[in-house]
């Protein structure tokens, strides 16, 4: 939730999913709302405000967060993805608290269970609880939550678990019992019980889970051409521990995109950007890795670059109550893995619940691409399609007679004859640099743009402008 929907949160007053704090000190009142929000349709509890919505702030506003946060943690039962945020509005920080609508009902605060019926709250009676354990039972656990083969002792990464004790300390978002010991490492992350591994903490922390779950493995393909085509350049499988695989997967994608250069204004100075920008690419991969369908023995995640467009997809379907077209406004969903989730979000992989997608669209924008898109269908899976920018043909008249006198490589002042241009600096302003940001042109020596020995030479898209314009 940014500012501008916190704002309009607090203008529409408490709901059935938002309750105002004036303080957040009183963890036991906060923890029965967020329990209560975990057994219903998840929720917003905003601390820092009065009755009516109006900021009041919060003192020392991050270590807030951070108590507030361990206080829940330790408090609700089963545990469940419950993120705490500062946000400012109107200059006053306030807090607020994300809760998902939780998939392992009945949740308890301090043993004791608490459901919301309208804006109000109370202890579950004798029937509503029995409803919840029966409806339990009648639902299959979750895969992630069913018990692994793999040996505790043999089959576990502890380099993996080492660095997500790491990366939690840095993100300040929990703290365990005993950091030291890898085994109630485990359990403090929900993955471990009974001596017995997890089929999840079996994805995050086995030394090779693909050979218990060969489904986990990742592919991923660099075409030669946009169109379906068996042509490829490169092409990885990659199997390991989640993250370090989340990793690898992300470096692939980065290898196999070019850059683009753009150039700083009245100059010959050239600015190497990534053709997708990182932060989206990242999300898209952690949003797959984290709600894909791991019981789905013939799905998988998969990886497809093309010249023009970057696929990832992940089996299954979106979560409950989102649709690709609500993607754009950032949604609370019900997660799908909330205990891989959980260590995604500790270690500070996955920032905020639903917000994703908002991210992804926001990075496509600053950077001039097209907006991303998802398909979602039965059995067909999520894609997350990224778009390179879009070849037009509306350029300039002077680049346009750049690109009919460019042939082959050219040197500056042999192109500036060819145009029949006399002045140097006109040539460079209106006819040189335009070419090259609207990356029609480019240098064959980038690195040394001041070069005696710099030349200049057509790109694919200055090709496709001279196509598509029919130019000869």
């Amino acid at each position: 939730m940014n500012p501008e929907e916190l704002k309009e949160v607090l203008s529409l007053g408490e709901t059935r999913s938002v309750e105002f704090k004036a303080h957040c000190q009183n963890a036991n009142i906060i923890g029965q709302v967020v329990c209560s929000f975990l057994n219903t349709e998840g929720g917003y509890v905003v601390c820092g405000v009065d009755d009516m919505g109006n900021p009041i702030g919060i003192d020392a506003p991050e270590n807030a967060a951070i108590n507030l946060e361990q206080a829940l943690r330790d408090t609700i039962s089963p545990r469940s993805l419950i993120s705490v945020q500062v946000q400012t509005v109107e200059g006053e920080a306030l807090l607020v608290v994300e809760v998902p609508a939780g998939k392992d009902l009945p949740y308890a605060f301090r043993d004791v269970i608490y459901i919301r019926e309208g804006q109000r709250i109370r202890k579950a009676d004798i029937e509503t609880i029995r409803d919840m354990v029966l409806r339990k039972q009648v639902e299959p656990e979750r895969w992630e939550r069913r018990f692994s083969s793999a040996n505790l002792e043999h089959d576990i990464d502890l380099s993996e678990i080492q660095s997500t004790v790491t990366a939690v300390r840095q993100a300040r978002r929990t703290y365990f019992r005993n950091d030291k010991n890898p085994v109630m490492v485990l359990e403090d992350l929900s993955v471990a019980k009974y001596g017995r591994l997890t089929n999840g903490g079996d994805v995050l922390f086995g030394k090779n889970p693909a050979l218990r779950s060969p489904q986990i493995r990742v592919r991923a393909v660099r075409f030669s051409q946009d169109e379906d085509s068996d042509t490829y350049h490169d092409m990885k499988s990659f199997e390991g521990p989640l993250v370090s695989v989340l990793e690898q997967v992300f470096d692939f994608i980065i290898r196999n995109t070019p850059t683009v250069s753009r150039f700083l204004k009245d100059k010959l100075q050239r600015q190497d950007e990534a053709l997708y920008p990182a932060d989206a690419i990242r999300e898209g991969l952690v949003n797959a890795f984290a709600h894909r369908d791991y019981a789905d023995f013939s799905g998988g995640i998969a990886v497809h670059i093309y010249p023009t467009r970057l696929e990832i997809w992940n089996s299954g379907s979106l979560p409950d109550g989102v649709t690709p077209e609500t993607l754009s406004s950032g949604h609370l969903s019900v997660l799908r893995n909330p205990d891989i989730a959980h260590v995604l979000y500790l270690r500070g992989l996955m920032e905020k619940l639903g917000r994703g997608s908002v991210l992804i669209l926001r990075s496509c924008k600053e950077q001039g691409l097209p907006d991303p898109k998802w398909i979602s269908g039965e059995n067909r899976g999520v894609t997350l399609t990224f778009f390179a920018t879009e070849v037009t043909t509306e350029v300039t008249t002077e680049v346009m007679r750049t690109l009919n006198a460019l042939k082959g490589e050219m040197a500056r002042r042999e192109l500036q004859e060819r145009l029949g241009l006399k002045n140097d600096e006109h040539f460079r302003k209106a006819y040189l640099l335009p070419a090259l940001e609207a990356g029609c042109i480019e240098m064959t020596i980038p690195d040394k743009p001041q070069s005696r020995m710099q030349k200049y030479r057509m790109t694919q898209k200055g090709q496709k402008v001279l196509k598509l314009r029919g130019e000869k």
